[in-house]
């Protein structure tokens, strides 16, 4: 049984409606390996529904987050920032409305993109609304009882000065200079390192509780039942561990079933971006592999394991693998071993799954074809030569238009040199010798009769470049170097069937008539 539907099972044992939470701090770029959380929710939430159960999504942007520093993104100007919530503060770019702003929105669209069914709360809107200050006024009632289960649970001796809220300064605006000197509801009073004394209102947004408190303030506000997070929360003596005390000690309400998960680890020499010299973000992931590409490369693999994710040669094997899966998903030919794999190509579908099979145009085919062609069009145009198009849908051209637009943004920003060239447009100044001549000669004329399809192609290549006597790898050099000027490249006759028969012949007319 695929794992999403462990959980599920398990969660339906315990109530009839379950609410699964996740989240994200937007300080700064986000990582690719941020997606998992949100995919490992998502799936949660479908294996439920599935099963028909009350289910349902929230996600929580931790927008009242401080910016902790000035980072080497940011312009100097930004050290003036360093305190304050990331939802007061402006955008670094000044192409959105503040700094939160400009961090979450490709992630969220990103997160539409994988069709996860959620519903988003930003966190500096909660504070404002008074929904923490429950949680807050209990913070400070049970003060030392919250001392002491952190104390316990984390080893460390707890300050005399301990508080779990942080008041906004209204001078200044930051958290991080702020001193608690006293509290009544609903005011906490303070004194700020710029100066300031003054009180905040707790069901005004005019402060947050910290990490420790506010995550299980979080569970006791929307009565959360599940919920995916890093492994690093999980450690012993971690911030889970400490939420559950507090959350039934401190808060009156019960914790969610955990759902720990590995990191996604970055794998191979070209994790970035080759035009930002950025790290792999989320939404570059889905910008080079259609997105229930990526949710499956996610749900394949229990929570508990890492993923290595390779954004150069690796994308094409995590696509080739998604193709082999779907074919078994719709002929029904899986294993008993297989059977998880299936269901994880299952859930990752982010509409659900169709009802026939699509058709499928190898990924590895598409770097190919893309490298030769002007435009979408002229890359249908090709593929007409090389692949059965006929009875291609409306959707199924949409499907195919996004797999071109992601391989374009793969090789781009990701792929690796030896997989990129260009067609010469004329004749490269080569040294075509005897041998090599005599080769190209007879390939000529068995290229004029044979079928134009990559594998009769190959043959023939792969055969006549033997039978002259020149030898396979020979033979191959040898039309690299008259058509992509190298000496290695893409699958010989997949690559010469991706070109017009006339220019193939053209070229290698004109090559045996140099010599």
């Amino acid at each position: 049984m695929h794992w999403a539907d462990v959980i599920a099972k398990e969660l339906m044992s315990r109530q009839d409606s379950n609410l699964i939470s996740a989240g994200i701090s937007p300080t700064g770029f986000i990582h690719v390996g941020s997606l998992r959380e949100a995919v490992t929710a998502e799936a949660v939430r479908k294996a439920l529904e599935d099963k028909g159960a009350d289910a349902r999504m929230i996600y929580l942007i931790d927008s009242y987050d401080p910016l902790r520093r000035c980072y080497e993104f940011l312009p100097e100007t930004f050290e003036g920032e360093v305190g304050k919530p990331i939802s007061h503060i402006p955008c670094p770019y000044g192409c959105h409305d503040t700094y939160a702003d400009h961090f979450i929105k490709p992630f969220m669209d990103s997160m539409d993109g994988l069709g996860v069914n959620c519903e988003i709360f930003w966190t500096h809107e909660l504070y404002q609304r008074g929904e923490f200050a429950e949680t807050i006024d209990a913070s400070f009632k049970r003060r030392d009882q919250v001392m002491e289960i952190l104390s316990t649970v984390t080893g460390r001796t707890m300050p005399e000065d301990f508080n779990a809220f942080s008041p906004l300064c209204h001078s200044c605006g930051r958290f991080s200079t702020t001193k608690v000197t006293g509290y009544e509801f609903p005011y906490v009073h303070y004194v700020c390192q710029c100066g300031e004394e003054s009180k905040a209102d707790i069901r005004r947004g005019e402060g947050k509780l910290s990490w420790r408190l506010e995550w299980p303030a979080k569970w006791k506000i929307f009565g959360v039942t599940c919920e995916p997070f890093g492994k690093d929360h999980a450690a012993a003596g971690g911030s889970y561990d400490s939420g559950v005390r507090l959350v039934r000690e401190v808060f009156d309400a019960e914790p969610p079933h955990p759902i720990p998960y590995e990191f996604i680890q970055l794998k191979g020499k070209g994790q970035m971006h080759k035009s930002t010299g950025s790290a792999v973000s989320g939404v570059d992931a889905l910008n080079m592999t259609p997105p229930s590409v990526f949710n499956y490369t996610i749900l394949r693999v229990n929570p508990e394991r890492h993923i290595d994710y390779d954004s150069e040669l690796g994308i094409l094997d995590m696509v080739d693998e998604y193709d082999r899966i779907e074919s078994m998903h719709f002929d029904g030919d899986a294993t008993d071993k297989e059977e998880d794999l299936v269901r994880a190509y299952q859930l990752s579908q982010p509409r659900g799954v169709r009802e026939t099979k699509p058709v499928q145009i190898s990924y590895r085919h598409l770097v190919n074809v893309v490298q030769v062609s002007k435009d979408f069009n002229d890359v249908l145009e090709t593929l007409k030569r090389t692949d059965d198009m006929r009875g291609i849908s409306v959707e199924e051209l949409k499907t195919l238009e996004q797999r071109v637009a992601c391989v374009k943004y793969w090789l781009n920003a990701f792929a690796p040199e030896s997989v990129k060239y260009t067609i010469a447009e004329d004749m490269p100044d080569v040294d075509i010798g005897a041998e090599e001549s005599h080769f190209l000669a007879e390939l000529l004329e068995q290229l004029k009769g044979c079928a134009w399809n990559g594998d009769v192609v190959h043959n023939t290549v792969y055969e006549t470049a033997k039978s002259s006597g020149l030898g396979a790898k020979k033979g191959f050099q040898t039309l690299y170097r008259i058509f992509i000027e190298r000496r290695n490249g893409p699958r010989m006759g997949y690559f010469l069937a991706t070109l017009e028969k006339d220019f193939v012949l053209a070229r290698v007319a004109e090559a045996v008539v140099k010599d």
